[in-house]
Order: C-alpha cells, then sequence, then structure tokens
C-alpha cells in the first residue's frame, strides 16, 4: 500500500465508514509499524468538514508540517483519520484554493453547485434521486408553501431521520435525566417558517434597528435548512465513528504498543471524534496522554456534570476528559462565525419553541445554552483553567483537567459563512498540541 505524500514520516491514515467501521488493511498496517518504527509520540489528527481525501490530506500535511523542527528529539508518528463528513464547496478554507467548480461557476448554474452535490452523493449514498430533487427545488423555487413542504421532506430522507421520537445519543451534546432526545425541531417544523428565519436571520434583518421591509423570501433560507440537516446529520456521524471506531482501534494500539503515547488532535467535528473516542476506549487503557480540540464543533456544555441552566441535565461528555492521562486543551476564537452565529442554528432540540431568530439571530449575543466549544471553550467544568496563547506557549500547562487556550490572535481568517472556522494550520497551534502532550 502507498503511503500518501505528507510533509512528514511514519505518517499512516485510517479511514472509518459512517458506522465506525474501519478499513482493516490500513488498521492491520498500522499496528504493525507503529512498533515496528519505534515511535513513542503518536498524534493522530482527525479533519472535519471534508468529505475529500486529497483536501483532508493535505490539511494533515500542512498541519504536521511544523511538528518535526518544533520536537527534534522526540521520536514521533502522524496519524490522519479520514471519515465520510460533508463541505459545502461555497465555504472558503484559509490558503486551500477554492473549488475551481465553485470558482469557474458560469452565470444560471445551479444554486448546488457541483462540487456539493458531488459531496452530498458521497456522503448520502443512494440518495441521488433526492440530491437531484433538492436541487431542481432550490432552482425553481415554486412560490408556494407545498413546494417548500416537499423541500422540508426531502431534506429529512436525504439525512435519514426518522419522525419525531427517542434518538441515538449520539447527536446530542447535552441530555436531560429521564428525557429522551430527539431530532432538531428545524427538520420538522413548518419549513416555510423555519426557511423564513434562516433567512432574516443570515440577512441580518433580525439585528436591532432593523426595518421591517424587504424580508428576505423563505427560499432565501432553503440552502441554509440543507446546510444545517447535513451539519446534524455529521455531528452525529462524528460521535459514532469516535465511539464505535476510533476508541476501539487506539485500543488495539495499547495492546500491541502499551508505551505508545497517544495525541489525539480534532478540527471542527473531529473535536466531537476525538472526544468521543474516548467513550470508545476499553477499560484499563490510559495511552491517551492529551486531547487538543481545534475549533470544537460541539456543545461547550459537553463535559459538564451540571447545566447552569438545567440542573437536570449534563453533558454527554460528562467526565469522560479523566480518561485522558494528561490535559483537555481546546483552542476557541470569536473569529469564528460558523461556531458564533451558525452553528446555535443547528442545535435547537425538538420541544424548544422558541424563535431561531429571536434566540440565534446574526449580531445578537448568543444564548449559552447553545454555544459551541471553539467559540469561547469549555465551560461548567470546575478548575478549568485559561490562556491566552501567547501565555500558553510561554508556560507549562496543566498536566491534567480541561484548559481553555484562547487562540483568536491566530485563528482570525476567512470568509462568510464560517469565518476563521478552517484557520487552523499554524506554528503556535501545532506548539500546544505538542506542549499538550509533554512531547520534547
Amino acid at each position: 500500500m502507498t503511503e500518501p505524500a505528507v510533509s512528514v514520516s511514519p505518517y499512516w491514515e485510517l479511514t472509518f465508514d459512517a458506522d465506525g467501521d474501519v478499513d482493516g488493511r490500513e488498521r492491520d498496517r498500522w499496528l504493525q509499524e507503529v512498533p515496528r518504527r519505534k515511535v513513542r509520540d503518536l498524534i493522530v489528527f482527525t479533519h472535519g468538514w471534508n468529505s475529500d481525501r486529497s483536501a483532508a490530506t493535505r490539511l494533515f500535511s500542512e498541519f504536521f508540517a511544523p511538528v518535526p523542527e518544533l520536537a527534534p528529539a522526540a521520536r514521533l508518528g502522524y496519524v490522519g483519520v479520514v471519515w465520510p463528513s460533508m463541505r459545502f464547496s461555497d465555504e472558503p478554507i484559509p490558503d486551500f484554493p477554492r473549488s475551481v467548480a465553485a470558482a469557474l461557476a458560469p452565470a444560471g448554474a445551479s444554486r448546488l453547485g457541483k462540487d456539493t452535490r458531488h459531496a452530498l452523493l458521497e456522503v448520502f449514498p443512494g440518495r441521488a434521486t433526492v440530491v437531484e430533487q433538492i436541487a431542481r427545488l432550490l432552482d425553481q423555487q415554486p412560490d408556494d408553501e407545498a413546494s417548500l413542504e416537499e423541500f422540508g421532506r426531502l431534506v429529512r430522507l436525504l439525512v435519514e431521520v426518522r419522525p419525531q421520537g427517542p434518538q441515538t445519543s449520539f447527536a446530542a451534546d447535552t441530555l436531560a435525566e429521564g428525557v429522551p432526545e430527539s431530532d432538531p425541531e428545524m427538520l420538522f417544523g413548518d419549513t416555510a417558517t423555519v426557511c423564513g428565519e434562516f433567512a432574516r436571520a443570515l440577512a441580518g434583518t433580525d439585528a436591532p434597528g432593523a426595518g421591517t421591509f424587504a424580508l428576505p423570501r423563505p427560499w432565501d433560507g432553503a440552502l441554509e435548512l440543507l446546510r444545517q440537516a447535513t451539519y446534524y446529520a455529521m455531528k452525529r456521524r462524528a460521535g459514532t465513528v469516535g465511539e464505535r471506531g476510533l476508541g476501539p482501534a487506539v485500543g488495539r494500539l495499547a495492546a500491541v504498543a502499551p508505551d505508545v503515547r497517544v495525541h489525539l488532535v480534532g478540527h471542527s467535528f473531529g473535536g466531537r471524534l476525538v472526544s468521543f473516542a474516548l467513550r470508545g476506549l476499553p477499560p484499563g487503557v490510559h495511552t491517551v496522554k492529551s486531547v487538543t480540540l481545534l475549533q470544537g464543533a460541539f456543545s461547550h456544555y459537553a463535559f459538564a456534570a451540571r447545566l447552569p441552566h438545567d440542573p437536570r441535565a449534563s453533558g454527554v461528555l460528562d467526565g469522560q476528559y479523566h480518561r485522558i492521562d494528561g490535559p483537555l486543551v481546546c483552542c476557541y476564537s470569536h473569529f469564528d462565525s460558523a461556531l458564533g452565529t451558525v452553528y446555535p442554528l443547528a442545535s435547537r432540540m425538538a420541544g424548544d419553541d422558541r424563535s431561531v431568530v429571536a434566540d440565534f439571530g446574526i449580531g445578537r449575543a448568543l444564548g449559552a445554552q447553545w454555544g459551541a466549544m471553539g467559540h469561547d471553550g469549555v465551560q461548567a467544568v470546575p478548575g478549568t483553567k485559561s490562556f491566552t496563547l501567547a501565555e500558553a506557549l510561554r508556560t507549562r500547562l496543566p498536566v491534567s483537567g480541561c484548559v481553555n487556550v484562547d487562540a483568536a490572535s491566530v485563528v482570525c481568517r476567512g470568509g462568510a459563512p464560517a469565518g476563521a472556522h478552517s484557520d487552523i494550520c499554524h506554528r503556535e497551534l501545532a506548539q500546544v498540541v505538542l506542549a499538550a502532550g509533554r512531547v520534547r
């Protein structure tokens, strides 16, 4: 098997499917070669929104590039975790070229770009007819509510959500005692109303002092409904792959190479994936020495034992940071508009009857209930230490517990709608990973 061309060596990739099953040949090669190559510290990086393997590998390569120079004496190994996630092609990534198809799209091209259609087909196999029907409705935008409702039905069918009722816990970041989890209300509410709320939020017409004239049409929010529905599906999938896939894989490595120190790093939903991997570690495995979250796209209360606004509820990963023989470091930035303004739109649970715009409109302060970890750090975990990036780089980080690092000094570039969400390939962030794992 040919090793991917990356900036570091030894490097392996582990590929997981939507159910968390790993490519057996990649796993077996990895398990054999890590001890043979005498790796002491293994950095395992998981991407977030990215359905293209080559782009994921490029991200891994760019992030890893400064590491050998930063830790020249360390016996390092590197892993890129590839999983079937979804990125819309209109979301720019700093330092990455825009899709050729997106950049050169001719006038009159489909509102659902060619690259996005392709990504949807890869991430949701067997849904080609559904994708084409969604694209047709987005292009035609029929002026009747029945067509919007049909659009909503197709979106639900695409992301494979069931009618209201208990769902797998992988989708939620907070769990209330005795309260079954449900799918987000946005997928089951009146489609015209939900799309209208998205359209107004994205247009900024809910901001204080905004006029009431020239309100956007509901169809102006339809693409955002599709985006957020796929976002929800990927959120659910990240938990599945972490707990059922990566966690057990790290456990198998511990069985054959117990002295290898593992450092988990995750970007966006990859942060959720590596965090759920802690739940999937077999009992007695203590080889995970650090976890670093880069712009983590999940609730800032995920690790909390009790939520400030609901004492019945806890974070879905309550106490899981104790599975780390070292710290859990959360890097965040207020320049991440994907998490500061868009994430809460996808985080409303069924039964919440409040308006998307009223609670989460762009330009307004976010309700703490639905805040994202990559926007303001770990919350409601006693003893969490906080640092600026400069402080984190000149001091010794805590050896255990949760640690917040404000990385806005470098995570600050990017265009709409994601902002700086993907601005993570910085030498300083690689230094944080090494500092978290006490890699010398």
